[in-house]
């Protein structure tokens, strides 16, 4: 597949595999792609898996068929991995296959350059690799404890939405994809492409509103 670009336009690839958590790929995906309708050629967003088959996401609710394999996707800028459900992450950590595939893939264009950009369990994902080695680190609260005993190179920060250690953005569970990458969209386009992404998303990022019981 070609795709067209400017010098300007920013690659990202979107991890796909199975059992994929809809809602950490979907979210930031479209915080991109909205950001590209705002300003154009700002981001190739696409998505990649360790084949071109077809992958079944959380609960095996639909099927996703990657733009590009490992071997023929585009040169990254931007990495972003999505997680899964802690079952799922325990058993790709362990799975010499994956990791020596998926994994060693990341570590490679990481070791070249690429920001890597996880969301929720997808930092647990990146155990073992040396990524997350030296930086602070998040994950989904539930796997806080284990990702600690898994990188105990790495500094593991509790009660935050998200961190930037600059090549390396992680984030807690699920949601906080969206408000990562909102925030990565405004470091390189600005806020008021930011405040026009939360407007078309009716989104209230953390805003909490009062009720009736608290005014």
């Amino acid at each position: 597949m070609k795709h067209i670009q400017n010098s300007e336009t920013m690659n990202v690839a979107f991890l796909v595999y199975d059992q994929v958590e809809v809602l950490d790929l979907n979210g930031p995906l479209d915080v991109f792609v909205k950001a590209n309708v705002i300003q154009p050629d700002s981001y190739y967003c696409f998505t990649v898996g360790k084949t071109k088959e077809a992958v079944y996401t959380e609960a095996n609710t639909m099927t996703v068929i990657p733009t590009y394999d490992l071997q023929t996707c585009p040169k990254p800028d931007m990495i972003v991995i999505p997680g899964a459900n802690p079952e799922q992450i325990m058993k790709y950590i362990q799975d010499e296959d994956f990791r020596e595939t998926v994994l060693k893939w990341i570590k490679n264009h990481y070791d070249r350059g690429t920001v890597v950009f996880t969301v929720c369990t997808g930092s647990m994902l990146l155990s073992g690799t040396g990524i997350l080695d030296g930086h602070d680190i998040t994950t989904h609260s539930m796997l806080l404890d284990v990702l600690e005993q898994r990188n105990p190179e790495a500094n593991v920060i509790r009660n935050v939405r998200y961190l930037d250690q600059g090549q390396l953005i992680t984030t807690a569970g699920i949601t906080a994809g969206i408000d990562a990458a909102l925030y990565l969209i405004g470091k390189r386009l600005g806020q008021e492409t930011v405040d026009t992404i939360v407007t078309l998303f009716e989104y209230q990022n953390t805003l909490c509103l009062p009720t009736e019981n608290d005014r």
